[in-house]
């Protein structure tokens, strides 16, 4: 039986007078990949934040596993892996010292965190580079890193915040066929907000977010076939008509 990794529930959000979050609801299963696809200023970032508690929701509730978010923080977030937008690397620590920062935080020990780092930087290519400076990466491999700190705890569900921003093409589609593997082979749970077409698998799940509001949500192929639309492209265009990506 599947289970559900992530569940959102009339969700609402606002800046003082700005809705940035209106009733969203959704849920997201283990071994699936959701795409959270929407042009900026849709309100995804602002999801991520009540979904890691930097924003702490008054309507609407989130589970994570099963954990209310509210009320078993400490257990939900504990099932979650986390690369933002932005680099949060320490950039004059080496790769393997941001790693076993990481993994110290979550109460992993030594000999446990350096086997599980091995794992993931041989999965990511990147284990040659274990000495270097987070400095002295370029932009994919810094995302490689960070996607690697973000499954050091065998998390349930991992969200990724417009992971590829800024990256060249070959780095980019490392880290989506990277990401997807993931899925199929650990029945991982994945949140990947972005608003780039081409990082959307046939096979992927989709939630269209604009204006805050949930304008379509379900498997990509169930999508195309009720609408009669024909890509991803096409379903961002209807649905987001007027917006600026």
């Amino acid at each position: 039986m599947t289970e559900i990794a992530l569940a959102v529930e009339n969700l609402s959000f606002a800046y003082g007078a700005k809705k940035a979050l209106d009733a969203v609801s959704f849920k997201v299963q283990s071994g699936e990949c959701t795409i959270l696809l929407g042009p900026n200023g849709a309100g995804k970032s602002t999801l991520f934040s009540l979904i890691t508690r930097l924003y702490d929701a008054r309507e609407g509730r989130i589970e994570l596993c099963g954990f209310d978010i509210k009320k078993q923080s400490l257990q939900a977030l504990a099932r979650l892996g986390v690369v933002f937008q932005q680099t949060t690397l320490d950039p004059d620590l080496s790769v393997t010292q941001n790693l076993r920062y990481h993994a110290a935080l979550h109460g992993i020990g030594r000999k446990a965190a350096d086997k599980r780092i091995q794992e993931e930087l041989e999965r990511l290519a990147m284990f040659e580079r274990r000495g270097e400076k987070v400095r002295q990466l370029n932009g994919g491999h810094k995302r490689r890193v960070e996607i690697a700190r973000a499954l050091l705890h065998r998390p349930s569900l991992l969200l990724l915040d417009e992971p590829t921003v800024g990256l060249d093409m070959p780095s980019r589609q490392a880290i989506v066929s990277h990401v997807h593997d993931l899925v199929s082979q650990q029945n991982l749970a994945v949140l990947w907000a972005t608003h780039l077409i081409d990082e959307i698998a046939a096979d992927d799940s989709l939630i269209v977010l604009h204006k805050g509001q949930v304008k379509a949500s379900g498997k990509l192929s169930e999508i195309l076939h009720t609408t009669g639309w024909a890509d991803p492209g096409q379903v961002f265009q209807k649905l987001t008509q007027g917006s600026q990506a």
